[in-house]
């Protein structure tokens, strides 16, 4: 199933936010005290939390004699129209975080002896990271599946014209023609999503003044491709 479409962003939304990053660990500890670990999740699902103080429901048209004005929108409907799509937990969208959707001369690795025809976008995320190098061992080195544009491509720091590649919107897979040389390093520049579901497959909207609206909390989480 293709995703439903991207969040809208609506302005009523209210703070706070919240995002955990999410591992998956099984722990077998035996009678010494001594444990087992395995890691289920080798890189972390996100989850998010948001919540709207005011969506607006015009109705059909806004009435611009009303006080409340420009919050007379169809906030409701599209917030509402776009939960509906999704078809509660089932479909996915993508989610443009506005403290994390792109980064600048992302190193995105080492060719080996062989040309690669394709290379997989990452993220760096973590402490005292250099633009076009490798990730520092104190930092998550994520990869990136749901691309929105990617806006620069660079072979041991050289431009590369934007028709050389094309990139898969479902996987983060870029694809390069001609491919890339051997032992080439690959930095780029690019916007990216959180592809993502639902938590719950109900949520409460609640009317509480006249044609005024507000969700307490929308939780969705990230998905693997």
């Amino acid at each position: 199933m293709p995703d439903v479409g991207v969040l809208p962003k609506l302005i009523g939304q209210s703070w706070s936010v919240s995002k955990t990053p999410t591992f998956q660990t099984r722990i077998q500890r035996a009678v010494s005290g001594r444990e087992l670990r395995l890691l289920d999740y080798p890189y972390p699902l996100w989850q998010f939390s948001l919540s709207w103080e005011a969506l607006g429901d015009n109705l059909g048209g806004i009435d611009n004699s009303n006080p409340i004005g420009a919050l007379l929108n169809s906030d409701l409907r599209n917030i509402m129209g776009f939960f509906l799509a999704c078809q509660g937990a089932f479909g996915t969208f993508l989610y443009e975080d506005p403290t994390d959707n792109q980064v600048t001369n992302q190193w995105l690795g080492l060719t080996g002896a062989a040309t690669s025809p394709s290379a997989q976008l990452y993220r760096t995320f973590g402490a005292n990271v250099t633009p076009g190098a490798p990730p520092p061992a104190v930092s998550l080195f994520e990869p990136i599946t749901a691309p929105h544009v990617v806006s620069g491509v660079r072979f041991n720091g050289v431009s590369q014209v934007p028709a050389s590649w094309t990139t898969d919107p479902a996987t983060g897979l870029v694809s390069f023609t001609p491919p890339i040389p051997a032992h080439t390093t690959v930095t780029a520049d690019f916007t990216y999503y959180f592809r993502c579901r639902f938590m719950q497959d109900s949520y409460p909207f609640e009317n509480f003044m006249y044609r005024l609206w507000k969700l307490g909390k929308l939780d969705f989480i990230s998905v693997r491709p």
